[in-house]
C-alpha cells in the first residue's frame, strides 16, 4: 500500500491515525496533502461564506506613535492594514520571531480571551508578557455571535490546566470545570493528549477558536486527527485562526494561508509556503540534504 490512492482509501476507511502509520515514505508531505483533501470532500467555503464571526483584522495605524518600536517594528505589524479572514480557517505562517504568535495573541486578547489561553471567562495570569498590540487592533465583526470560543496556545496550556484545578478546589463554585474537558485532569495526560482533549471535549462548535502552534505536541498522526476535528467544528459553523509551522495542518482545504515575509503578510498556496518546500525537499532526498548541512 504505497500509492497515494491507497493511502487516501486507508484514511477514509480507518481514520487519521491509521493513515498516518503508512506516511513513512519520502513523499510524506505531498501524500499528507492528498490524504487530507481526499478526506475533507465537502466544500465548506460556499456553504458557510456568510458565517464569519470576524470578517477582518484592522490595524489602527493612526494611533501608532512609532513603527520603530516593538511590536510595531515587526514586519507582520509594520505593513499591516487590513487582514481579511476566511469564514472557516485562516492560517498564519512564518519563521520563528516573525511575529505570527504576537499578532495571534493580540487578536485573541482583542476578542476578550485571557492572554495565557482558555475561554473569555478565564482571568488568571502567571506573568504579564503579552504586548500592547491588541489595543491597536480593530476586529471587524459580523452580525453573527458565536456560542463558544477558546484561545489554545502551546506554551501556556499547562497554566490553563493548573487554573482549572485551582478553581475546582472550591466545592461551592458550581459543577467541576474539568467535566467540560473530558473529566480527566489535563496534567494527567501527555501534552499531545491534553491538546486533543481540549479540542474534542471543550470545543463545542458554533465558536471562534484561536490556536497558537497547536501541532507543537502532536505527532503526524495526531495532526491528521486534529484536522478531522477542525473539519467537524467547521461544519458546525465554527471559525478558526491558527498560527502553525505544520504543512499537514496547512493542507486543510477551504482555508487561506498568510505567509509572513519582509514585506508583511502575503496570501499564498500551501505549495508556496517555505514550510512545505523545505519539508518536501528534505523528505525527497534526506541524505542529499544532510550531506549539504553536515559537510
Amino acid at each position: 500500500m504505497d500509492s497515494t490512492a491507497s493511502i487516501a482509501r486507508a484514511f477514509t476507511e480507518h481514520g487519521a491515525i491509521m493513515a498516518a502509520t503508512i506516511l513513512n515514505s519520502a513523499r510524506a508531505v505531498a501524500v499528507s496533502v492528498y490524504v487530507v483533501r481526499a478526506f475533507v470532500k465537502e466544500p465548506v467555503m460556499e456553504a458557510f461564506a456568510d458565517n464569519h464571526y470576524v470578517l477582518a483584522i484592522k490595524l489602527r495605524r493612526d494611533k501608532v506613535l512609532s513603527f520603530d518600536e516593538y511590536p510595531f517594528s515587526l514586519p507582520v505589524v509594520r505593513h499591516l492594514e487590513t487582514l481579511e479572514l476566511h469564514p472557516a480557517v485562516t492560517f498564519l505562517v512564518g519563521e520563528n520571531a516573525s511575529g505570527k504568535s504576537t499578532l495571534l495573541e493580540a487578536v485573541a486578547v482583542a476578542w476578550g480571551f485571557n492572554p495565557e489561553g482558555g475561554t473569555r471567562n478565564f482571568r488568571f495570569g502567571t506573568r504579564a508578557s503579552h504586548s500592547v498590540l491588541h489595543e491597536y487592533l480593530r476586529l471587524v465583526r459580523s452580525a453573527r455571535r458565536p456560542r463558544d470560543g477558546f484561545f489554545l496556545r502551546a506554551e501556556s496550556l499547562f497554566n490553563v490546566a493548573t487554573e482549572i484545578e485551582r478553581l475546582d478546589e472550591d466545592p461551592g463554585a458550581g459543577p467541576p470545570i474539568i467535566t467540560f474537558y473530558g473529566n480527566r485532569s489535563l496534567h494527567e495526560q501527555s501534552h499531545g493528549e491534553s491538546f486533543l482533549a481540549v479540542m474534542i471535549h471543550r470545543f463545542g462548535g458554533h465558536g471562534f477558536y484561536v490556536l497558537d502552534e497547536p501541532e507543537a505536541a502532536l505527532s503526524p498522526s495526531r495532526q491528521l486527527a486534529m484536522i478531522s476535528r477542525i473539519h467537524q467544528l467547521v461544519r458546525t459553523r465554527s471559525q478558526f485562526v491558527i498560527a502553525t509551522h505544520s504543512p499537514i495542518l496547512m493542507a486543510y482545504p477551504d482555508s487561506w494561508i498568510y505567509q509572513i515575509g519582509s514585506g508583511g503578510l502575503e496570501r499564498v498556496s500551501l505549495q508556496e509556503t517555505e514550510h512545505y518546500i523545505v519539508a518536501k525537499h528534505f523528505l525527497n532526498d534526506p541524505q542529499k540534504q544532510l550531506s549539504r548541512l553536515l559537510e
